[in-house]
């Protein structure tokens, strides 16, 4: 059955009603258009906040890095994305970093640090046991004992300013090792990895 037509809505045709009516019409316009604003430039201050605070947090607090590679592996994967800061940082064993390579700054190095300043390093590759003045490291982190050996000859002391440093998955990782990495310069590190934000499954503290 045909639902019966409606009656077109027609304004009161009193002068005083229709003026009313158009004020009411015009008044309800305004709110729409002022609660339509007022949304408008709320979200556009959230957003401008939002991206004010990341950028403070990317300028001064961290930075976000991808691995690329397997010498960090099992710790990290190729792919795996970190975040990292060097806000009052102080290198110190056992530390993840990210490092600048000075003769090729666009390939950064993710790499573990073994010792500092002043203390001595001695690998034995035939063990595969790497010692700090004179300590034995206990490294459960390591993808597998210590066999592979480059061209620096040990035992080595590492100087002022810089660092120590190798990948977890030993033999496959250049680093420290070899003398085209050699020691690393503090003011080439940029940053400590604090933790793994993707893939999402595995989001979390990086030790």
């Amino acid at each position: 059955m045909k639902p019966p037509e409606q009656e077109p809505f027609e304004l009161p045709q009193s002068p005083q009603a229709h003026r009313e009516a158009e004020a009411f019409i015009a008044g309800e316009a305004q709110a729409k258009r002022k609660k339509f604003f007022r949304e408008y430039f709320e979200w556009l201050e959230s957003l401008t906040a939002a991206v004010v605070i990341t950028v403070l947090i990317f300028t001064f607090v961290g930075r976000v890095a991808t691995v690329s590679g397997s010498s960090m592996f099992p710790t990290l994967q190729d792919g795996n994305m970190l975040l990292l800061s060097d806000l009052f940082y102080q290198p110190a064993y056992g530390d993840i970093v990210i490092i600048t390579q000075p003769h090729s700054p666009q390939e950064p190095l993710i790499k573990r640090i073994i010792a500092t300043e002043g203390q001595q390093v001695y690998i034995d590759f035939a063990l595969g046991e790497v010692y700090v003045d004179g300590e034995l490291l206990d490294e459960p982190y390591i993808c597998e004992p210590t066999y592979q050996d480059f061209d620096v000859t040990f035992p080595q002391v590492v100087p002022a300013g810089h660092v120590f440093v190798m990948g977890d998955n030993r033999n496959n990782s250049l680093d420290s090792r070899v003398s085209r990495i050699g020691m690393i310069d503090e003011r080439n590190i940029l940053g400590k990895v604090y933790c793994r934000i993707s893939p999402m499954d595995e989001f979390g503290r990086v030790e």
